[in-house]
């Protein structure tokens, strides 16, 4: 019983609390805290720490989003947990220790789609949100590559 109380409180203390303050206000997405466990396409190019390209696209914004879903959907511990017209909000939740990561999708008029990583928990997560984030997008490029040709 103990052991069983141990594992749900490191459970717990993995996830960390469901963020009610995230999405977009006035067209941007929340700022990343000063820690480096974050990345955000909308972040002052100049902070090399925080900053990340946007995703970019052409043709039709549902054509890109409906591809962005799929690529999200493929990759292990994603739970899409909000999906509205522009914005798409995924949870990755690692397999080893149970982290959790918020990863946020805009879709402003333009033919970009900024991104925000973070992880809930932790000081540094060692560039796990800018490489999960290279990931997305080089999957989301190469089907939109495909589906072009």
């Amino acid at each position: 019983m103990v052991l069983g109380a141990l594992a749900l409180g490191l459970f717990w203390g993995c996830t960390g609390r469901y963020p009610t303050d995230l999405g977009t206000d006035n067209g941007q997405l929340k700022s990343c805290p000063g820690s480096p466990n974050c990345v955000n396409s909308q972040a002052d190019a100049a902070d090399k720490t925080h900053f990340i390209p946007p995703l970019a696209y052409t043709g039709a914004t549902e054509k890109a989003y409906s591809t962005l879903v799929s690529t999200v959907q493929a990759m292990a511990g994603s739970k899409i947990t909000e999906k509205k017209e522009r914005y798409l909000r995924v949870t990755f939740t690692t397999n080893l220790m149970g982290f959790v990561d918020d990863v946020e999708f805009y879709f402003p008029e333009q033919s970009v789609i900024h991104v925000r990583s973070a992880s809930r928990k932790g000081y540094s997560d060692l560039g796990v949100n800018r490489k999960r984030m290279e990931t997305i997008r080089s999957r989301f490029e190469q089907i939109l590559k495909q589906a072009n040709q």
